[in-house]
């Protein structure tokens, strides 16, 4: 069935101007910023299917190889970097929602509710600052390092410049490892003895350093790996 034979309730434009973009479901999101489908397909099928190859779940098309969703049959390059755009902007969103900055952040799953919305489902490192002040509020949040899918350089250098841009007095260092494995390996272990020094010269406190998988994280201040049941 063709969009334009729907009612006008149900096709996805004229439902977010009518009741909302809150009132939509994720394939008719998808399907506007798809635009159209093709000679089969209409543009809703075309992000149902979009969705059942990923089972429904958002944060896996975020992940996908680029070149996996541009190969399917009604997405292509151009729709392809709309999807992406939407996604990216929508994990900018959380990283600047400001609700949990007004909660200290005292516990590692503070700091995982506060980096997972951008952390989930990467397939590559990255490595974040937590940047707090003396009461444990964050003042900023960065990422300062992106890298393959074992490993990520930071420079402890850039890490205390960052801290002392904004008037840090803690730092809580986040990083992935996409493998699925929160244990730190002997270069984290030596990378944070290393940021750690730099810091405490400027009497920065380097508040924790976790490691995030997608259901569990390390924390080095509490030397645990909490799994998915103990996380929110």
């Amino acid at each position: 069935m063709k969009i334009k034979e729907l009612c006008a309730d149900e096709r996805p434009r004229e439902k977010m101007f009518s009741k909302g973009a809150g009132a939509m479901s994720n394939a008719e999101l998808l399907a506007i910023l798809i635009g159209s489908g093709t000679k089969n397909q209409n543009v809703l099928e075309v992000a149902n299917r979009l969705l059942a190859t990923v089972e429904g779940d958002l944060s896996r098309i975020a992940a996908m190889d680029p070149s996996e969703v541009m190969a399917m049959d009604g997405i292509g390059r151009v729709r392809y970097t709309s999807i992406a755009a939407a996604l990216e902007l929508g994990k900018r969103c959380c990283l600047e929602a400001r609700g949990i900055e007004k909660v200290p952040v005292c516990s590692p799953r503070t700091a995982y509710r506060l980096m997972i919305p951008v952390m989930k489902g990467l397939k590559h490192e990255e490595f974040w600052l937590i940047l707090l002040n003396r009461a444990n509020y964050v003042l900023r949040k960065e990422m300062v390092s992106r890298g393959g899918i074992s490993s990520t350089v930071v420079d402890s250098k850039l890490i205390v410049k960052r801290a002392l841009d904004t008037h840090a007095t803690g730092v809580i260092l986040v990083h992935n490892h996409p493998s699925g494995n929160p244990r730190p390996g002997r270069e984290d272990l030596v990378q944070t003895k290393d940021i750690k020094k730099a810091l405490g010269t400027f009497d920065i406190s380097l508040v924790d350093h976790i490691i995030v998988c997608d259901d569990s994280l390390f924390s080095f201040a509490d030397e645990e790996v909490y799994s998915a049941e103990d996380l929110p």
